[in-house]
């Protein structure tokens, strides 16, 4: 299991609210990576296969994993929970929101499932050449949590190119901001699942995100995507 204490999180903090997103250097090493990497030939460990072009979400493909949850994936989704939910919270209370997070995943998965939020969401995901993930949410019910996961699992350059992760900001009454946020294998992304607080003159408002990845241009880009609540 990685070491979370290692990374600041007050820092990680400071960049969601500034710049809407932060990265994790080196979250995963690299057995790691290769071993979730590899995991995306076991169709017994997953709930679901989605071709993008089926459905028009882009091109390339990408599996939900299925309950029991690995115990790699098992643990991350766990700790980064209780790294997160201090943030989730202090965003819900900035923009004027009831919603609190239990401390723990645990109780708060209970409560999607009480809302009838009970299939896993945490996925892999596979890009060959011309393959892209057009702009989107990770939304799979009422119930989400703000904030969710990316982790690069094959290097880039060497193993593709392009397949960049790129967020688009929407502002009211202005135009949308796009942002490019570099990974290197084993990094994450700490990236808004639906919007994130935005300091404005009168006071926090709502800024509405979606991400998705451009297109591949070689070779064969991984991720593992970690989302917190449960879908129906």
């Amino acid at each position: 299991m990685t070491d979370l204490d290692r990374y600041d999180w007050q820092e990680a903090s400071l960049h969601l609210d500034e710049r809407g997103h932060a990265v994790l250097p080196g979250l995963l090493n690299s057995d790691q990576c290769a071993e979730l990497a590899s995991l995306y030939e076991d169709d017994a460990a997953f709930r679901s296969h989605i071709s993008m072009a089926r459905h028009g979400f882009g091109r390339g493909e990408y599996k939900y994993l299925n309950y029991p949850l690995p115990d790699p994936v098992e643990a991350l989704r766990h700790h980064l929970y209780s790294r997160l939910v201090p943030i989730a919270n202090r965003w819900s209370e900035r923009l004027g929101m009831e919603t609190r997070y239990p401390e723990r995943l645990g109780d708060y998965l209970d409560e999607c499932h009480a809302a009838g939020q009970c299939r896993p969401t945490p996925l892999l995901l596979r890009y060959s050449k011309g393959d892209f993930n057009c702009l989107h949410r990770d939304l799979y019910g009422d119930r989400f949590f703000p904030l969710q996961v990316i982790t690069l699992l094959n290097h880039p350059q060497e193993d593709f190119a392009g397949g960049e992760l790129m967020l688009v900001e929407q502002r009211p009454r202005m135009q949308s901001i796009g942002r490019v946020v570099h990974l290197e294998r084993g990094d994450a992304a700490i990236i808004p699942a639906n919007y994130r607080p935005q300091r404005g003159a009168r006071g926090d408002y709502r800024l509405a995100v979606k991400h998705g990845v451009s297109e591949v241009t070689r070779g064969h880009r991984q991720t593992l995507g970690i989302i917190f609540h449960d879908a129906k």
